[in-house]
């Protein structure tokens, strides 16, 4: 939707008028409620995605990199900082029909265990946090989720009983029936905070032994066939499909 002055729009209107398919679809109402929401004028453009939301994010993320580079709308000698927080604690996974673990399950929940009891599951908050520059995560982190019975009961909105809780986390599991204290923390990517500083688009343009596209250490020759004499003192046989 794209905006432009005009002598012929009404009075209640401001002096630009709308044009695409979204504005010649809505109706100049709608569409008026739209340029005063993003404070549009003259000139200027909104664009809409639609669908499913892992990927038209993605795609408007990219568009507005493209038209920020193209347009030299981005200013690349600043360093602009966002902590990222309030992740969503569950997700609904459309293929399986069910909630599940949005990003780490061993978060704390807001609210604790009251909130799993008591709120709708995809409306609870984790603590975790992330920050980013320019786009770029720079650290992850959150709070643990040191009491057994609220990792029991998360794990239990998932679709997931105790005894699998038990079966492939045990040891935090029983370590935290001792009463481990509240505790969290956040990992940095080193990495990742040498690339903005040299101006580089990639981690593998500063990383010390980059891998290709197919996930490939050209320089060290990895990952590399395994001898039969290795194979041997691993106990493993390989079932390799045919070519």
């Amino acid at each position: 939707m794209g905006l432009a002055s005009t002598d012929d729009v009404a009075s209640r209107y401001p002096r630009v008028t709308a044009a695409g398919p979204i504005a010649n679809n809505i109706g100049p109402e709608r569409t008026e409620a739209i340029r005063q929401q993003l404070d549009l004028s003259a000139g200027d453009a909104a664009f809409f995605v639609a669908g499913d939301p892992e990927k038209f994010v993605k795609f408007a993320g990219a568009a507005r990199n493209k038209v920020g580079e193209d347009l030299s709308l981005t200013d690349k000698n600043r360093f602009e900082f966002a902590w990222i927080t309030d992740f969503p604690f569950f997700e609904w996974n459309e293929e399986e029909k069910k909630i599940d673990f949005s990003h780490n399950p061993f978060s704390m929940p807001q609210g604790g265990l009251e909130a799993l009891q008591t709120q709708d599951p995809l409306t609870i908050k984790a603590f975790q946090y992330d920050i980013a520059c320019n786009g770029f995560e720079l650290a992850s982190g959150g709070i643990r989720n040191h009491k057994p019975e609220a990792m029991v009961k998360a794990f239990e909105l998932a679709g997931y009983g105790e005894e699998t809780v038990v079966e492939r986390f045990g040891g935090m599991y029983r370590a935290f029936q001792y009463g481990a204290p509240p505790h969290g923390g956040m990992a940095a990517g080193v990495d990742r905070i040498i690339m903005l500083l040299c101006d580089a688009q990639n981690l593998r343009e500063v990383a010390l032994f980059p891998m290709n596209q197919s996930a490939l250490d050209l320089l060290m020759g990895a990952p590399a066939a395994p001898s039969a004499k290795q194979l041997r003192e691993l106990h493993l046989r390989l079932n390799l499909p045919e070519k």
